[in-house]
């Protein structure tokens, strides 16, 4: 999302209005969380994780649309800050809903380790992405293909039970 700022200025719009789209949607990262409880009674783990991706890859595709109207920008970064906050919980629990808890921290920091550093390298990454594609927008429309594909293989995954003696 970083790379929201530098491309809506690219496309005309003011440095106040990136910066607030992109704190509308740190801002509902946090309201989306309040809904994760229900999502989480109500949902399985595998449902829960397609449509929280889901969204958040559609909310990628959605900013290569229409990069300067306002209302839309809000709309999109809205989606976007949902999908992030309740990826957040789905993190946290995704490993004790799949396995149980006994190698909670093992596994959250196998599964957890390369988003890490997805998220370090993301800025540049995304910058030099749009550089080498010759538009954010082409760029934006690459991440959410890749979301999407990611999301179909998350449809698709079966978890296989835990071994005797560990997980």
């Amino acid at each position: 999302m970083i790379n929201l700022v530098p491309m809506l200025i690219d496309r005309g719009v003011s440095s106040t209005l990136a910066a607030w789209v992109l704190g509308l949607g740190g801002a509902y990262q946090v309201l989306g969380r309040l809904f994760y409880w229900a999502m989480e009674r109500g949902m399985s783990v595998r449902a829960r994780t397609v449509l929280i991706y889901g969204v958040t890859a559609v909310a990628t595709g959605l900013l290569a649309l229409d990069a300067s109207n306002a209302v839309w920008l809000v709309i999109v970064s809205v989606g976007a800050g949902v999908g992030r906050g309740l990826s957040t919980l789905l993190k946290a629990t995704a490993v004790t809903d799949r396995w149980g808890p006994r190698a909670y921290g093992r596994l959250s920091g196998v599964f957890n380790a390369p988003v890490m550093l997805a998220i370090a390298v993301a800025p540049a990454a995304g910058a030099w992405g749009a550089q080498l594609l010759g538009s954010w927008e082409l760029m934006y429309v690459v991440l959410a293909a890749v979301g999407a594909a990611a999301v179909a293989s998350l449809a698709l995954s079966v978890p296989r039970p835990p071994r005797e003696g560990g997980a």
